[in-house]
């Protein structure tokens, strides 16, 4: 049986504010629609002091902000962005169109279609995350997206220099110095400047994922995004430090964030607590990571191998470090993770910004029923279907009057009826079922 030698402090958020939150951004969706580019100007101006004539970039910025990078700097961005590119490329090269005959002369296919325009989100309020312009704009445009259009709020009073040039480095067609609730409006809505885009991806905060829940439908999303979650798996295998070093690793992300040890030592688990202390002295980030780590971090003892996966599947949380003697074990049982990340060499940190895999995760339990961000959300699979014989038209057709009928549907009985009679000479009364033949008595 489980138990906790640290439990979580706080209570995920609760309902008043959600619903707080769920209003303002219901209010500024409905300005936005109404007033068009003057709210979006009112908005920017306000949330983040930044009120240019047009928020799109010109190249001249675009250059400005590359120029303030040194080549060392631009090299490790494109070595990310090349990581990211392969593997985005060897996931597509999964992904076939198929044509199968079914039935005689009855031929079904898919064809994997991309979407025409994306908008992607880049975070930079609070910090520049240079890595999400790699896992949204280079994976679309992998899948063979036409055109990509980005928005990244101003850092300190301005765009910031590195997103910029990651962003421009990745391949978008067009970049926009905007954040915000306005920024996923005006990319959904096509308000002004903006281009409508069929598909919205990206990390953003609890304003910026609402307004995403909200206009889904008006366009398609990647996910429903909460705070970042990283959990551990170990055994006494591994020492306190390295645990405790990745778990604040992620828990200065923000002051809601989890991070969770499951483990099957103790001993690991006290050293833990105690190490994380020591290191919360020495972190630059030691405020949020502290908030987060009191607030909402664990520590979860289990008997065994087995309970441990348990744990972690009912946590299904966005990050799963499984450090062991044999992660293969759960590499083949886990289910419900964001991604995994296995054997104490790599870590959270390798996969948010340079290993290859995508960052945009599944978080809030979603691990249940979705994986995360990859080549694949920009791609339609799209079907098809093709006839070649009268015979297969008839045979089909057969079927498909009957079932109708069955049904209630005349309107559709009567569009198998009408191919029964011109190609089978089959009399059907109109709006009826096919007389079942011997051909397809069985």
């Amino acid at each position: 049986m489980s138990f906790f030698l640290k439990s979580a402090t706080t209570q995920p958020t609760g309902e008043a504010d959600t619903r707080q939150v769920r209003r303002v951004v219901e209010e500024m969706i409905a300005d936005i629609s109404s007033r068009g580019d003057d709210a979006l100007h009112e908005y920017s101006a306000k949330f983040d002091k930044w009120n240019p004539a047009q928020f799109r970039l010109s190249q001249e910025q675009i250059d400005a902000c590359i120029a303030e990078l040194t080549e060392q700097e631009i090299a490790d961005i494109k070595f990310a962005q090349e990581q990211v590119r392969n593997f985005a490329r060897h996931q597509l090269a999964s992904m076939h169109d198929i044509e199968v005959e079914t039935l005689p002369g009855v031929i079904l296919g898919h064809k994997n279609v991309p979407v025409q325009t994306v908008g992607c989100y880049i975070p930079s309020g609070k910090y520049p995350l240079v890595a999400s312009a790699h896992m949204g704009i280079v994976t679309a445009k992998v899948a063979g997206v036409d055109r990509v259009i980005a928005t990244s709020p101003p850092f300190e009073g301005r765009p910031s220099a590195p997103v910029i040039a990651a962003i421009h480095l990745a391949g978008a067609d067009e970049i926009y110095c905007i954040g915000g609730v306005q920024a996923v409006t005006a990319m959904a809505l096509g308000i002004s400047e903006f281009p409508q885009v069929d598909i919205i991806v990206g990390p953003g905060n609890a304003y910026v994922a609402e307004a995403k829940r909200q206009l889904f439908g008006q366009v398609g999303i990647d996910l429903f995004a909460g705070p970042t979650e990283t959990m551990i798996i170990a055994d006494d295998s591994v020492d306190a430090e390295l645990i405790a070093t990745d778990l604040l690793g992620q828990a200065e992300h923000g002051p809601t964030s989890p991070a969770v040890l499951v483990t099957t030592s103790r001993k690991l688990g006290e050293e833990t607590l105690v190490e994380v202390e020591r290191l919360l002295n020495q972190l630059d980030t030691a405020e949020i990571a502290r908030q987060a780590w009191e607030g909402y971090g664990e520590i979860i003892i289990c008997e065994n191998d087995e309970e441990m996966i348990r744990e972690s599947d009912r946590v299904a949380s966005e990050h799963v470090q499984v450090m062991t003697r044999d992660p293969d074990f759960f590499l083949k049982r886990l289910r419900n993770y964001g991604a995994l990340f296995l054997g104490a060499r790599t870590n959270v940190a390798y996969g948010d910004k340079v290993i290859g895999t995508n960052h945009t995760l599944p978080t809030s339990g979603a691990a249940r029923f979705t994986g995360g961000l990859w080549v694949g959300k920009f791609l339609k699979t799209c079907t098809y279907q093709r006839i070649l014989t009268d015979e297969a038209s008839v045979l089909v057709g057969e079927y498909c009057s009957r079932l109708c009928v069955l049904e209630g549907f005349s309107g559709h009985a009567e569009q198998a009826n009408i191919r029964l009679r011109r190609l089978g000479n089959i009399d059907v009364p109109y709006g009826k079922a096919a007389p079942v033949r011997a051909a397809t008595a069985k």
